[in-house]
């Protein structure tokens, strides 16, 4: 545990961060040494480093702390929408450009010798020369010439010559098109050392092999498992004294319980703590919490964090015909899309894999009228996986493979959602 100076004051915001890069509550999870294995790929490791772990388990965060943005290319899966947008973005990090000009200006006259001066700007050097000629006629001429470089090309060169990593976030978000051009393209630079890392869901993580068979063997894997009772347990057990609060030992075990193996899920949990009792910063007087309501923090936190992604998949697609309306057993009605999203509910997920049986009878028991069609489960699930992917978010929350017949839920504030969101 950190120990800080008792007299030093803290922001909540600055203590407990869901969602961005913590300080103060940091858990480095030392005895997985996972840390240690990602800077291995600082030493020549000439493999492909695929950084896996579920959605919201910090992978980025670890990733971040070995590997400053600030010393790296750095990339968001979803961040753009072409191959090209992709090395022009490389280019720019790297302070490079893609245009070439050169222009030459020259001054005749019949006095004597006079000077021509050039100047090309290629990339980030500029080269100037400077000559004497003679003219006997008097004459004034400039020309600009201008050529475009390729994106691709120069941004290979200049990731060769910076020798900085280069990390892709949510790399499955990319389309597999778009995966093949990219790996193909940096393999060269993988074989030479650079340290190159993809940061990928657990199911996903064979992405890399799947479009580039040359890359078998040459994957270094590291897994993030989810988040254990007693690295969770840090979070609070840290933060909470920082702001000079103690927290009921039974409190912090539920929040551990409910966290989903996910620590950006505790930070929100401490957060919305913090809320509850309108604490903004260090109070001067400790402050004993042996009670709170459980239930409305949760709330609270499912209604802030799940609420948009499951009424989008609630709604469904745009289409001209009413759904048919279908009967739940709570005496409730709904459209099939809610009727599925109920049955998921029922199952109350952790980050699974759920199969489409289990899902079928999960649908029968909310159900108290007639029963879908499996193929319109499995449209409906088809649709719903669209949408998500098609979601803002990096990571779609749900994952459908159509031809295995299984569904993955990969978002815990999506899991947490149909656990103390829905009525």
């Amino acid at each position: 545990m950190k120990i800080f100076n008792k007299k030093e004051k803290f922001r909540a915001r600055q203590v407990f961060i869901p969602g961005g890069q913590p300080t103060l509550t940091y858990n480095p999870r030392k005895r997985l040494k996972l840390e240690e294995t990602l800077e291995e790929a600082n030493d020549f490791l000439c493999k492909l480093v695929m950084m896996t772990g579920s959605t919201k388990s910090g992978k980025t965060v670890l990733t971040n702390k070995v590997f400053p943005k600030s010393n790296t290319i750095w990339f968001d899966g979803g961040s753009f929408s072409t191959e090209n947008d992709f090395w022009l973005e490389i280019v720019q990090q790297l302070d490079y450009y893609v245009d070439e000009s050169e222009s030459v200006s020259k001054d005749r006259t019949t006095q004597g010798a006079v000077k021509a001066g050039a100047e090309k700007q290629l990339l980030l050097f500029k080269v100037k020369g400077e000559g004497s000629v003679s003219h006997s006629a008097k004459k004034e001429k400039s020309q600009t010439q201008s050529r475009k470089g390729n994106p691709k090309t120069i941004a290979l060169q200049g990731l060769r010559e910076s020798k900085k990593p280069l990390i892709i976030d949510d790399f499955h978000y990319l389309p597999r098109d778009q995966q093949a051009q990219l790996v193909r393209a940096v393999k060269s630079l993988i074989f030479e050392g650079l340290p190159v890392i993809f940061i990928a869901i657990p199911h996903r993580r064979l992405d890399a092999v799947k479009v580039e068979r040359e890359m078998t063997g040459r994957i270094e894997t590291i897994m993030v498992p989810p988040w254990e009772r007693d690295e969770l347990l840090e979070i609070p057990r840290t933060g909470f004294p920082l702001l000079n609060i103690n927290v009921a030992d039974e409190i912090i075990e539920d929040l551990a319980s409910q966290a989903i193996g996910s620590p950006h899920l505790m930070q929100e949990f401490c957060r919305e703590i913090c809320n509850m009792h309108e604490i903004k910063e260090t109070l001067e007087e400790k402050k004993q919490i042996n009670y709170i309501d459980s239930f409305k923090l949760f709330r609270s936190v499912a209604q802030n964090t799940g609420k948009v992604i499951f009424d989008k998949l609630s709604k469904g697609p745009r289409q001209r015909a009413d759904r048919m309306e279908r009967k739940l057993s709570n005496g409730t009605t709904t459209d099939i899309y809610g009727l599925v999203l109920h049955a998921l509910a029922q199952l109350r997920p952790d980050l699974d894999t759920i199969e489409y049986e289990t899902l079928r009878a999960a649908i029968k028991d909310v159900s108290s009228g007639s029963q879908p069609q499996a193929h319109e489960v499995t449209r409906v699930l088809d649709k719903m996986s669209q949408i998500a992917a098609s979601d803002e978010s990096s990571t779609p929350v749900i994952d459908w493979e159509k031809d295995e017949r299984i569904l993955h839920i990969t978002d815990p504030f999506f899991a947490f959602y149909l656990r103390y969101g829905i009525d």
